[in-house]
């Protein structure tokens, strides 16, 4: 747990166990939200080729994560980390240009105020 802590830069068992129970609730919600997003935009359970469909809802789970993750981590107050978190995975994936436009609007936003 220290070490987990210390690439994290996490302060406190608290804060540790905040985000672990995010993370637990956003992999279960991203897959209960795929199945039935699938048969709203035309493809249901019952779509053939059936390895397909599992492709498919695969590949719906990961932006649906990435999505929730922000939420439910903001909902628990864990926001920054979340944030920081996305960054680095976005950027990794070679994806970092949509982290720094969001980054940009919340610097914007913040001058706004």
């Amino acid at each position: 747990m220290k070490k987990l802590k210390e690439r994290w830069n996490v302060s406190s068992n608290w804060q540790l166990t905040l985000i672990f129970i995010v993370f637990a609730i956003t992999g279960y919600s991203s897959l209960q939200i795929a199945k039935p997003f699938l048969s709203l935009i035309g493809i249901p359970e019952t779509f053939e080729p059936h390895w397909l469909y599992r492709v498919l809802r695969i590949i719906l789970i990961f932006p649906i994560y990435q999505v929730l993750l922000i939420i439910v981590g903001s909902i628990f107050g864990q926001f920054a980390f979340f944030w920081e978190f996305e960054k680095k995975m976005l950027n990794r994936m070679k994806l970092g240009f949509i982290a720094n436009y969001v980054d940009s609007k919340l610097k914007k936003q913040k001058t706004d105020i």
